[in-house]
């Protein structure tokens, strides 16, 4: 005879390094199924494929995806070759939206990287040369205040 194994939410949690309380909400809003509970304790008892839905949805999580492209995905699961388009035109959006914020981040860590410059040059006294990465820094800052790409 199989034993049922199950897990405790702080169980749930380590396995799938989402935190005890984002499972929690997941359940609520229906992200994740309701989860058992025992009956003596009333305690949270996730078996295997709750365990593998959770670990599933904190992948999804960690891309960034909204809790409705989240939704999304999980019911185009097992739909198919309709499913497997829906599934990847998600992924491409959000590949798409990942990449923009690669870019911006990349534009950030310049700002800074330029500022550090700047403030190295008037430690060193160069005005002349402070002033030229003055103008690339506000180069780079009106880039930064653009509003981001959808």
């Amino acid at each position: 005879m199989k034993t049922i194994q199950s897990y405790t939410i702080k169980q749930a949690s380590e396995l799938s390094g989402l935190p005890e309380s984002t499972l929690r909400y997941y359940e609520t809003v229906g992200l994740i199924n309701r989860i058992n509970r025992d009956y003596s304790s009333k305690h949270r008892t996730y078996n295997e494929d709750d365990i593998n839905l959770v670990v599933a949805i904190a992948c999804l999580n960690a891309t960034g995806m909204s809790i409705k492209d989240m939704r999304s995905y999980l019911k185009n699961r097992n739909n198919g070759i309709r499913g497997a388009k829906n599934q990847i035109e998600l992924l491409q959006t959000q590949k798409k939206k990942l990449s923009e914020e690669s870019r911006y981040l990349k534009l950030r860590q310049s700002y800074v990287d330029i500022k550090i410059d700047y403030w190295n040059t008037i430690a060193s006294g160069d005005k002349k040369k402070a002033e030229i990465i003055k103008n690339k820094a506000a180069e780079i800052a009106k880039k930064l205040k653009l509003p981001k790409e959808k």
